[in-house]
């Protein structure tokens, strides 16, 4: 699989998302939790909160460290990956798929134009290695 899936789209916090019409799935990036090592909680928001983008929305707490995470795009939740609860190191071995963070229906689509594509995300991480 690649580091860097061709179609969703990904942010500077290094979340990334996947958007179906207005529906959208939110999760973090393999460099993000590669950076982090092994994650061992999650704090989500609730079904039915109102996220804004650019809001932290939630932590992620690894062996190194506790992260914020950011929403992408402004929305409703309307569902959390409940599995995460019982099992954070889904997000370690499945960032993209299983270890996906949350759903959120989208108030203002046009944020996406705000979002990175592949390319530009990877460019990103390298200029942040630097």
């Amino acid at each position: 699989m690649s580091q860097t899936p061709l179609d969703l789209k990904y942010t500077r916090e290094h979340e990334w998302i996947r958007l179906d019409g207005n529906q959208a799935e939110i999760g973090i990036t393999f460099h993000a939790q590669k950076s982090l090592g092994d994650i061992v909680y999650v704090e989500l928001p609730s079904v039915g909160d109102e996220l804004e983008a650019g809001e932290e929305f939630g932590t992620i707490e690894s062996v190194k460290a506790v992260s914020s995470l950011f929403s992408p795009m402004s929305g409703k939740v309307t569902d959390i990956n409940s599995e995460l609860a019982d099992r954070p190191e889904t997000i370690n071995e499945d960032c993209y798929d299983e270890g996906w963070l949350i759903r959120v229906a989208l108030s203002e689509p046009d944020e996406q134009d705000n979002l990175l594509d592949d390319e530009e995300y990877d460019q990103f991480v390298l200029e942040e290695a630097g």
